[in-house]
């Protein structure tokens, strides 16, 4: 159980004093409580000798003055051991989502959305349930048997023993239990990762569910899973059901010979009726421990569980962060972008880009254009260390891209990714995303050049609107291009737009072109486009097909290869034709 507990030793370690002075309350504290007994034992062989006003009074305070002591060290056991635990959780938690947020996207397309949420609330809960109350109790328990048993053994070594008995097999139900409830827990906390996960899906396709009319298939689904959820946890339930009452019942039977045995000892008089009354209530303060060891079970079970499946999150390594080689005096991104035989693949798949070779200087623009799944968005991506190429494939300003800090390298870019994703808060605090202190002029200067200020100044709020989760108050086309406005506002070395016109309409689109040459000037643009409009006034187009560079060269240059550049171009070039006929 102890190696289960292995992967919160810096996080003890950490609050060392705190749980140190939890564990001298605890032991103040049970030492104070076992003087209950011994002065109502005293009290009643006191009382045979003659019962008077000051007897019960003088014992009536001693067992007062024992009651407050033992109330102010509880008070202190519990405010700083379950303090302790809360502040580890806290830690945990922060130390989980800084872990989280250091992970590529790749970690993200393999673990659920919804199983980490788990992780992170319902397995977090339970550690936290491990360490202050489970601890809490355990030492309480542990810590009073330890203190109550010599005075017990002085009163009767054979009643003693006669007592304990019983307890050895109870250690071997709370064992056969305990192994039994941590398999089924960690299959329960399985089960609620996948219900979560679930859960999560359908929050964030629910327009597509409903314009599928799927509403009710996925409520019979979500059901089964959920049922299933429960008949898991129906069968812990059972298995804790059976725990307690086997608990009480040893008890039960260790009371009974207690009982029986006390009392003949009395008759005998071997013992006085002070010192036999003591013993009982040494044993009544037993019970409740013994029998909480069944809770405490079950918490530590649960907690050891729950450790196991934080910790695998814990140790991910992020795939791609800073290696020996990044250079911290690197200073900032020029702009100068190179591939050099770049070939790419993700993970043993096959090669997405073959045998690149590109050179885009510092200020200057590359559209790059072709039909869809030839690595258009993968080539931007590696330009962000969104994914790793391999060394010496990717070079900016002439030096390898690994020599550069990854914060330092992400500075220098504004990046407008394919799929806009914007935060449940403000237009205003989106587009300051990047830039968190940018004044409220600034904002709307980036939002005219994205061609968006009018609409959002429009508003009831205007740019303190919220845009809901998503951005779902806003149109794709507005989302695009409040993530562009984004983007410029970072004022970056290196502007990257992934098909971030694809929302827009034609006329849209030349309005915001209009607007980013004037910031395009003198920094490094890069465009993936489908559209040749988008495309046709960069420094140089670069055509890829099935991951190759095909055909590179302004516009001009490429309508007279008479390639696939001027076949994408008379297509559209037709179709617009014929959207105007219509």
């Amino acid at each position: 159980m102890f190696d289960r507990l292995r992967p919160l030793a810096p996080y003890l370690k950490r609050y060392w004093p705190s749980l140190a002075w939890g564990s001298v309350s605890t032991i103040l504290y049970n030492v104070i409580k076992v003087m209950i007994p011994l002065v109502i034992g005293h009290a009643i062989d006191d009382m045979q000798h003659g019962l008077t006003e000051s007897k019960v009074m003088h014992h009536g305070l001693r067992l007062l003055g024992i009651a407050v002591l033992s109330a102010v060290f509880l008070y202190t056991t519990r405010q700083v051991t379950i303090g302790a635990s809360r502040e580890i959780e806290f830690d945990l938690r922060n130390d989980l989502f800084a872990n989280l947020e250091r992970q590529p996207a790749s970690f993200y397309h393999t673990h659920r959305t919804g199983d980490i949420m788990a992780r992170t609330t319902n397995d977090l809960s339970a550690v936290r349930q491990l360490l202050g109350p489970a601890i809490m109790y355990s030492a309480n328990t542990i810590v009073f048997t330890v203190a109550a048993l010599p005075f017990m053994y002085r009163i009767s070594p054979r009643l003693t023993f006669i007592a304990f008995v019983p307890l050895p097999m109870a250690s071997v139900i709370v064992q056969v239990f305990g192994n039994r409830i941590h398999r089924r827990f960690e299959r329960i906390q399985a089960m609620f990762s996948d219900i979560s996960a679930k859960a999560q899906e359908n929050f964030a396709g629910a327009r597509l569910i409903r314009a599928f009319a799927q509403e009710e298939a996925e409520i019979e689904k979500f059901e089964i899973a959920n049922r299933e959820y429960i008949g898991r946890s129906l069968h812990l339930v059972r298995l804790m059901a059976m725990l307690w009452p086997t608990l009480e019942f040893m008890l039960g039977i260790s009371l009974m010979i207690t009982l029986l045995v006390g009392g003949h000892e009395v008759v005998s008089h071997q013992i006085s009726v002070g010192q036999f009354t003591s013993f009982n209530v040494y044993m009544v303060q037993l019970t409740f421990p013994m029998i909480a060891v069944g809770w405490v079970v079950n918490l530590f079970q649960r907690g050891t569980a729950s450790i196991v499946r934080i910790d695998e999150l814990l140790k991910q390594v992020p795939a791609i962060q800073d290696g020996p080689e990044a250079v911290a005096s690197a200073g900032p991104v020029k702009g100068g972008i190179e591939f050099r035989g770049l070939t790419f693949a993700y993970g043993d798949g096959p090669d997405v880009l073959k045998d690149v070779d590109l050179t885009v200087p510092a200020g200057t623009s590359l559209a790059v254009v072709g039909p869809t799944g030839s690595g258009k968005s993968t080539l931007v991506g590696l330009i962000a260390r969104l994914h790793d190429a391999k060394p010496g494939m990717v070079l900016i300003d002439d030096a390898p891209i690994r020599e550069y800090p990854l914060a330092t390298l992400r500075e220098g870019i504004g990046f407008v990714p394919q799929e806009t994703f914007l935060f449940s808060t403000t237009i205003h605090q989106n587009i300051a995303f990047g830039v968190p202190d940018a004044t409220v002029e600034q904002v709307k200067v980036a939002a005219g050049i994205a061609h968006i200020r009018t609409e959002i100044e429009e508003f009831p709020k205007g740019f303190e609107t919220m845009v809901g989760e998503r951005g779902v108050t806003l149109s794709g086309g507005q989302k695009q291009r409040t993530s562009i406005a984004r983007a410029v506002l970072r004022d970056p070395s290196i502007l990257i737009l992934d098909d971030a016109l694809a929302s827009v309409d034609t006329y849209t689109e030349e309005q915001i072109l209009g607007g980013l040459r004037h910031v395009m000037q003198g920094r490094t643009t890069v465009l993936i486009s489908h559209r040749i409009s988008t495309a046709r006034n960069a420094d140089q187009i670069a055509v890829l097909d099935a991951g190759r560079v095909v055909e590179l060269g302004t516009h001009d240059q490429l309508l007279a290869m008479n390639g696939p550049y001027a076949e994408l171009f008379e297509k559209q070039r037709l179709e617009e034709e014929l959207a105007v006929t219509r």
